[in-house]
């Protein structure tokens, strides 16, 4: 069976995403692993510092689980390692009792400043523009 040649450089354009995605989770991990945090554990602290213009600094979980790209459990756990290190404290929703919300903590909010330039120097360094850009 011959390779449908437009399939074979979408299948390689797709491996080199993935490629491209390990590499720099990695790197995140190796940078940010001396504070106690993880490529995944940045994002959720940072996605809380970014905030909303609606939420502050507070975020529902739900609204975090279809930005930070972990299973509901996965993310429920990562943000019980969150609590317990006093980056992050969680809430019931007055309006929706079935809805948590998650804060970034004094502490949590002055880690995330700390490491934010280790996070994006190696942004920089894996995704910052090439010779084609």
């Amino acid at each position: 069976m011959a390779v449908n040649t437009a399939d074979a450089r979408l299948e390689a354009r797709w491996r080199d995403i993935l490629s491209v995605h390990a590499r720099t989770m990695c790197e995140i991990d190796r940078a940010l692993h001396p504070h106690g945090l993880g490529a995944s554990d940045f994002e959720v602290l940072d996605l809380l510092a970014a905030g909303t213009r609606e939420e502050g600094d507070q975020c529902r979980v739900q609204n975090l689980a279809g930005r930070v790209h972990l299973s509901q459990s996965a993310l429920s756990r990562l943000i019980g390692r969150l609590e317990k290190d006093g980056l992050v404290v969680r809430s019931v929703c007055a309006e929706d009792r079935r809805g948590v919300y998650v804060t970034l903590t004094g502490k949590g909010r002055e880690l995330h400043a700390a490491v934010l330039p280790l996070q994006r120097a190696v942004l920089a360094r894996l995704l910052g523009p090439t010779e084609q850009d």
